[in-house]
């Protein structure tokens, strides 16, 4: 991180600000453009040697834990988020606010605010059921617009910046964890030095038990308002997490072709979502994530509860390109994805990869444990501005923890 690179932007710097508030948005051009340019390497002010003895959580990274919440889908898809909306309608506010912020910032007439508002809201009803009451329900019982509460699901589609692992111990034990990183480009806060929608985000990060028959069926970690999934476990079957492809026929084309009348595509986390609720193994999990047409390219990352059972899914909108499996004779003993394809090297300004695997191989596979995990997770800049949250899942029992995260200075942007 912060290496240099010809021909790319900067990152914000302090100094940055947006007329009247303090914060500097960044185009979103801009992510394209990095993800093109070509990398000059230099050395990174931001890393530092392999965190140990972060477990269990404490100290300046960390942020608090989450509350846990019941999904009840045996009620009507339009009362199953009155509870937690109920709780955490004022938080989601303040961050749809933020986003409408930052679009009246780049299209000040306020005319963007009212398309979101007056049109999107109509094309909720060609999402697939029960997802299109499940967004008319949570826009109900938080009084926010339907079409702002579609929106802000959206925002999950093209904005996800994240690291993620799935391990396999010396016994076959399967470990699964991710950062969930979010809000780049999406307001810097000069004051306190880190991005806007990050720190906003955090309140409404919340662990969720969907229950069918007052038994659970799989367990999430989510922001509230979203109704997809990122980071997942189904007891006893599987985990997944879902990272961001950054690729030009990305998220942002599947969504104009979904405002102009283009269907067949379907939403990531509306995919991930479906996985875990009806999938009845890993295998079946690993054939819906790779054949099924989506609306922006991502990678799925899933664990399942065998030795050898974890992989990384690479995908365009319409097909696998790629699918890294553990292999454990041939000493894969891990696969991690960050935002880049594997084949490829990761951009210069945010290499995660590296550090992580660094550190994971200074760990070795001999004393692998979640605690382990938590402190690779933990260093920056693995750790960095944008991480919202941990999340640490065994697939036994469904065991999931999540702690939110802070990345004290001196720390990376991104």
């Amino acid at each position: 991180m912060g290496r240099a690179l010809r021909g790319a932007p900067r990152r914000a710097e302090p100094g940055m600000t947006m007329a009247g508030r303090g914060r500097a948005p960044l185009p979103l051009l801009a992510l394209a453009l990095l993800a093109l340019a070509q990398p000059a390497w230099a050395p990174d002010p931001y890393g530092e040697e392999c965190r140990s003895k972060m477990y269990p959580p404490s100290g300046p990274t960390f942020k608090g834990n989450i509350p846990t919440y019941v999904i009840n889908l045996d009620l009507p898809p339009s009362k199953r988020w009155d509870d937690l909306m109920r709780d955490k309608k004022t938080e989601l506010k303040t961050v749809v606010q933020n986003i409408k912020d930052i679009a009246n910032t780049f299209f000040p007439s306020g005319k963007v605010v009212d398309i979101v508002d007056n049109k999107i809201a109509h094309l909720t009803a060609t999402l697939p059921y029960p997802f299109n009451e499940e967004l008319q329900g949570i826009a109900n019982s938080s009084g926010i617009p339907l079409g702002e509460i579609v929106i802000f699901n959206i925002f999950y589609e093209i904005f996800t910046v994240c690291t993620s692992i799935v391990a396999e111990d010396k016994t076959g034990k399967l470990y699964h964890a991710r950062n969930l990183d979010f809000g780049l480009f999406l307001g810097w806060d000069v004051k306190n030095n880190s991005w806007t929608l990050t720190r906003e985000l955090k309140p409404l990060v919340v662990l969720l038990d969907f229950q069918r028959n007052n038994k659970t069926v799989f367990k999430s970690t989510n922001f509230a308002g979203y109704i997809g999934m990122v980071s997942g476990v189904k007891p006893n079957l599987f985990t997944l997490t879902m990272n961001e492809r950054f690729s030009l026929d990305g998220g942002y084309v599947g969504i104009f072709e979904w405002f102009l009348g283009r269907r067949d595509g379907m939403w990531m986390g509306f995919l991930t979502r479906t996985v875990l609720e009806n999938a009845t193994s890993y295998q079946d999990a690993k054939d819906r994530l790779a054949k099924t047409r989506l609306l922006a390219p991502a990678y799925f990352i899933l664990g399942g509860k065998n030795s050898g059972e974890g992989c990384v899914i690479t995908r365009s909108r319409t097909a696998a390109l790629d699918i890294w499996d553990l292999d454990i004779k041939k000493g894969t003993w891990y696969v991690l994805e960050t935002n880049y394809d594997r084949w490829k090297p990761p951009l210069v300004l945010d290499n995660r990869r590296g550090p992580a695997m660094k550190c994971l191989n200074q760990t070795t596979q001999e004393n692998l444990s979640l605690p382990a995990i938590y402190d690779v997770l933990s260093t920056k800049p693995v750790l960095n501005k944008l991480t919202v949250c941990t999340t640490l899942m065994e697939v036994y029992n469904g065991h999931t923890e999540t702690y939110l995260r802070e990345c004290p200075d001196p720390c990376s942007p991104w």
